[in-house]
């Protein structure tokens, strides 16, 4: 498979605009084949290939290992185009590329470069909470646990596995303060066996499959902390965290379920009819207000996302500390995007009318996939709890 790079000395900036401009080409391939995505429950191989000959899998991997090496802004840019194409397709490829960010931001880098570093450049997929068990042996860990939400497995090379160390006695190992030693771990794809178990009502094309790991050992080099703040990386773009980019990578993907569902509806009403409406349903003020009002969420949600990434990014750039409060911005945007996409979509299905209802329909995806979208745990309104407790203070000045 052929990997295409940007030009190796290329400023970040120009870098982002060269993957952005890739990712609305390959775009237009996902929304070809987002009905047989749905259909097959995860990403089409046409659509794997394009996506991976177009580095795009690679965004947040560094130059050094022939990666994009993007910031963050410009990655989650490609991410959001991609979603708006298909939902389904950005939620996997958002999944694979940002787990394999945090594998090659964090993890040790012999094991990441073997991982990343090549013509066979891997591809990460799976659920990296700590909800295995481990026994420490000699150079690694022999890791069991049963998995879900492996979001974009389907095609991925290696399989993260989360998991809390355990002593011989079946105990927890625990630091002076209680905490548990908590790690994930990546296998051969070969070595993970597959459950299947996604059958659900949206975001049907991510490959969110089951999977389970039996007594399999893991080297110490394919290993890292969950937990981890300290890089192993040098890339400003690591400094955010695994929180920052792995839980931040849905928003994005929230972002880009609310253009489309804007794009749709606005060709919709165009040509709508319905009683009560002197000409088309487009024509009518009461839509058009609804419209304007929706589409500034939409534009607001984006600015914000973008703003608070760039800026804590930033910071880490410049040689600073990301602050508390830089931190709960990103929380705090990452849920408020996938409220704020919640709401265009039901915005655009209340004006389809029976658009949504018949299927194939792009705009009814949108509905499906933000119904789901907005479940996640690490999107839940706590979130939003926990943020405001470091927001608040900077209002008390």
């Amino acid at each position: 498979m052929t990997i295409a790079t940007a030009e190796p000395d290329a400023p970040a900036t120009d870098r982002g605009a060269v993957y952005l401009e890739r990712a609305r080409k390959v775009a237009e391939l996902v929304e070809a084949e987002a009905d047989a995505i749905e259909e097959q429950a995860t990403i089409t191989d046409a659509v794997f290939r394009a996506l991976a000959e177009a580095g795009l899998f690679w965004i947040l991997v560094p130059e050094e290992y022939g990666g994009a090496g993007l910031d963050i802004v410009s990655a989650f840019k490609v991410v959001q185009e991609i979603s708006r194409a298909d939902g389904s397709t950005g939620w996997a490829f958002m999944a694979n590329a940002c787990s394999t960010g945090v594998a090659v931001g964090f993890m040790n880098q012999v094991g990441a470069r073997e991982m990343f570093d090549g013509p066979d450049r891997g591809i990460t997929a799976g659920m990296i909470l700590p909800t295995g068990s481990a026994v420490r042996v000699d150079g690694g860990y022999r890791v069991t646990g049963k998995y879900q939400f492996a979001s974009g497995s389907a095609h991925a090379s290696w399989i993260g596995a989360g998991f809390v160390v355990h002593d011989a006695d079946g105990n927890p190992i625990v630091d002076a303060t209680g905490t548990p030693d908590c790690r994930i771990g990546f296998l051969p794809r070969a070595e993970v066996e597959f459950l299947g178990n996604w059958n659900v009502m949206g975001m049907v094309g991510t490959g969110s499959y089951d999977y389970k790991v039996e007594d399999r050992f893991i080297p110490d080099k394919f290993t890292m902390e969950t937990f981890s703040t300290v890089p192993t990386r040098p890339e400003s773009v690591y400094e955010l965290g695994l929180l920052g980019i792995g839980v931040g990578g849905h928003a994005p993907v929230a972002l880009g379920l609310a253009e489309r569902a804007l794009q749709e509806i606005a060709g919709i009403v165009a040509a709508k009819q319905r009683p009560g409406y002197a000409t088309v349903v487009g024509d009518s003020e009461l839509f058009q207000l609804d419209f304007a009002r929706h589409e500034a969420l939409y534009r607001a949600a984006r600015a914000y996302v973008y703003e608070a990434y760039g800026d804590a990014e930033a910071t880490a750039a410049a040689g600073g500390t990301i602050s508390d409060e830089q931190r709960a911005r990103m929380r705090q945007t990452a849920t408020w995007a996938q409220e704020v996409a919640g709401e265009v979509v039901t915005f655009a299905h209340r004006w389809a009318g029976s658009a949504t209802v018949r299927n194939p329909s792009a705009l009814g995806r949108c509905v499906r996939d933000a119904a789901v979208a907005t479940q996640h745990a690490l999107v839940d309104r706590m979130t939003l709890v926990e943020a405001a407790r470091a927001i608040v203070p900077a209002y008390q000045r």
